[in-house]
């Protein structure tokens, strides 16, 4: 089956649709300027914000403005296949290509079972592609084996708020930025990561005197200059100091004894813990002073309307989930949660990770906000799809670093891999390249060719991508927009769906998989949140193209609610738990996994650019992005430079015990002492031996399973004075 084409369709002169970038998810307008066919993209069209859309009020950043230059850029095209990776690929057509995937599949699973087979998909997925891939894969072919890139992004936000509230899904809004007391920033540099939302902060923080800005981060950001505190701890100190913010507002008697009482559990043994975090162990383990620790739980305990927001800063360790239940507890410690302006606020990386969590994107996820390990979850699942009873796995399936463990040991026989650039997003990619060398058949979905990955495959699969595909997603504040198509595919490309959808056809299962269109996935999978914490049963297709952006909760038992936006959950003090208590997370801190020693002195931490986006497979496509943002570097302080006879632009050698790198260095004060920044966009394709993450290790957080991107023992070395900026 073929993805449906909007080509029989006029072009309408203004379509609303939404960035797809970064999860903030922002509304844009598509206009068209000319309707001459004989005009190419870009210049048939401008792109601009959407005043009407809740979430960005008509505000866009540099990729969402210049995201058309993208569009017809090394696009593949067609269909590719190769017996052997160093062979050249051949186009070849859909029938062929799907004929040898589904052959290979039958085999593999004649051969060793279904647990052989693997796909890793992506946050850049529409709602539909993430519900159709978990329906093949979950429920047809009865293995788990599907994760996806939030893996690396956001899965230590899913873990702690279940933990903490039995249920994923973030309980604030962006409305709450507006009207916040205080704002405490940990482990996110919202101004170039999430700029949209962070200057809608700071309209609000210019205006009013009284509201705060926390901001903890080693390296003094565009976020922490305009901070009217930033803490630069030691990287993997977070917990040292969220405690230590604990300990000060129960020493100050600044809690909530009624709320602790009547809505949570755990508080006794979260208390005992905090009495050993003191302002001076505090401090110490951290590198601050005392009294910033102490102004910051002021800032705390004198606002009546505390938000934090925190992104992969947080989730990329080996303490992510705890990171983010102990940001929670001060939550509950003070109240300041299900009320306007306060709560624990994840700010999701990719444009529809939320989307892919509701729809079971993850390998121990089901659709609707279930989970694989939960019997009853899965016999629902099993009744709804019309699968044997026992058909879904009580396995929770690999994560995304289980597979190249798999591919390591000849466990996994097939991969598939769609929309996303693992060759530069993993870690240790040393290791990571190895394991993908070993893969008996990999599968490559993109919109884009050549991308790192693509060297690792022996298929490649044409894709659709914004412009071409109509689907839904849903940004970090719950609230899902339609992203209409308005421009036929190019080339034979499908929408991701309708590939996924075509092989469980051919698979034999014909009858789970009768769509034609997305709206018809959307319809169906709405269906399964019925009564779920993510109930999305008032939403459609339909509806969001008529009144625009619905927020969930959305029953269609409620249809008053269809134009509520700014919801927050959680607003009646009743938690998805038991006993509807929220749960304190007590845990001490264990710092970074990678400790360094004389061999390896430096902690290497990473990041994004307020310009390039993820691994550039877009953003390195366009010009203006590419001048903004023509290198990559190292960020080093002066003191430690001065050390190693480094001056501003020399070419250094960073080295850890997995890899080693080639930057640029720029010499800096923002960064602290014993700290290295490196950001992580540039792979093969854009830089010679520039990859962050072939420094990075792969220990991982027991509960989320996310890697600790965000800190690795590195040494450095001067490598040339010949390079200069």
């Amino acid at each position: 089956m073929s993805a449906s084409s909007p080509s029989t369709q006029s072009i309408p002169q203004i379509v609303k649709t939404l960035c797809p970038y970064c999860g903030v998810g922002c509304g844009l307008e598509v206009v068209e300027t000319t309707n001459q066919p004989t005009v190419k993209f870009p210049d048939r069209f401008k792109v601009r914000g959407d005043r009407t859309h809740p979430s960005s009020q008509g505000m866009v950043c540099v990729k969402g403005a210049t995201i058309a230059e993208s569009i017809q850029k090394d696009r593949l095209l067609h269909p590719m296949m190769r017996d052997r990776l160093d062979d050249e690929f051949r186009q070849v057509s859909w029938d062929e290509a799907l004929n040898e995937i589904v052959n290979r599949m039958q085999q593999v699973i004649a051969t060793k079972g279904a647990d052989a087979l693997c796909m890793y998909g992506s946050g850049q997925f529409q709602t539909e592609d993430y519900y159709t891939a978990q329906k093949l894969f979950k429920g047809c072919l009865g293995t788990n084996n599907f994760d996806a890139n939030s893996r690396l992004c956001m899965s230590s936000a899913v873990s702690g708020y279940a933990k903490s509230f039995g249920s994923d899904g973030p309980p604030c809004c962006y409305e709450d930025l507006d009207i916040t007391d205080c704002l405490f920033a940990i482990g996110t540099n919202t101004a170039e990561c999430h700029p949209i939302i962070f200057n809608r902060f700071r309209k609000h923080h210019k205006k009013n005197s009284h509201v705060k800005l926390i901001v903890v981060d080693p390296r003094r950001t565009q976020t922490a200059a305009v901070a009217d505190l930033h803490l630069a701890i030691q990287p993997g100190t977070d917990i040292d100091l969220l405690n230590g913010i604990a300990h000060l507002l129960l020493k100050w008697e600044k809690c909530d004894r009624e709320f602790i009482e009547k809505h949570t559990t755990g508080f006794a043994e979260f208390a005992e813990i905090t009495q050993l975090y003191t302002p001076e162990f505090v401090a110490r383990r951290c590198g601050i002073d005392v009294n910033d620790l102490e102004l910051a739980a002021k800032y705390w305990a004198e606002s009546s309307r505390v938000l934090s927001i925190w992104s992969m800063g947080v989730n990329q360790s080996t303490q992510g989930t705890a990171k983010v239940q102990c940001i929670i507890n001060l939550h509950l410690l003070t109240a300041q949660i299900g009320k306007a302006g306060s709560g624990p606020f994840s700010l999701t990386g990719q444009p529809n990770a939320m989307g892919g969590r509701e729809a079971g994107g993850l390998a121990h996820l089901l659709p609707g906000y279930r989970f694989v390990a939960n019997p009853q979850h899965r016999a629902e699942l099993e009744t709804f799809w019309g699968l044997p009873d026992g058909q879904i796995s009580s396995q929770v399936g690999r994560t995304a670093w289980d597979i190249i463990r798999g591919l390591e040991a000849d466990e996994v026989d097939f991969l598939w891999v769609a929309a996303t650039n693992p060759v530069v997003s993993f870690p240790d990619l040393v290791r990571t390249k190895a394991a993908l060398k070993r893969s008996p058949f990999t599968v490559y979905q993109d919109a884009y060719y050549p991308i790192e990955t693509s060297a690792f495959a022996h298929v490649l699969l044409p894709a659709t991508q914004w412009s071409e595909k109509t689907g839904t997603m849903t940004n970090s504040e719950r609230c899902v927009t339609l992203c209409q198509a308005f421009q036929p595919p190019l080339g034979e490309a499908r929408d991701d769906w309708s590939i996924f959808a075509e092989v469980g056809r051919r698979l034999g299962f014909a009858d789970k998989f009768n769509f034609q269109s997305s709206a018809d996935v959307h319809s169906e999978f709405v269906q399964i949140t019925r009564d779920r914490p993510c109930d999305m049963t008032g939403i459609s297709h339909a509806k969001l193209a008529e009144i625009g952006v619905m927020q969930w909760q959305a029953s269609d038992q409620n249809p008053e609610q269809d134009q509520v936006h700014n919801k927050r959950l959680y607003t009646d003090l009743q938690f998805h738990t038991p006993d509807l208590k929220a749960r304190f997370g007590a845990y001490h801190s264990k710092g970074v996994f990678e400790i360094p020693d004389e061999q390896y002195p430096f902690i290497l931490t990473t990041g994004r650019l307020y310009g390039h986006w993820h691994t550039q497979t877009r953003t390195g496509r366009i010009d203006k992005i590419r001048q903004m943002h023509p290198n990559p570097f190292v960020e080093i302080h002066p003191k430690d430079a001065n050390k190693f006879g480094i001056n501003n632009g020399d070419l250094v050698e960073v080295r850890s015990r997995r890899g080693s790198s080639k930057f640029p260095a720029l010499v800096t004060e923002a960064i602290s002492r014993g700290v290295l920044f490196v950001p992580m966009h540039w792979g093969a394709l854009w830089a010679d031996n520039a990859e962050a993450n072939a420094l990075t290790h792969s220990e991982a957080d027991p509960d989320s399973k996310q890697p600790e991107l965000k800190a690795c023992a590195v040494a450095i070395a001067l490598a040339s004075s010949l390079y200069q900026n």
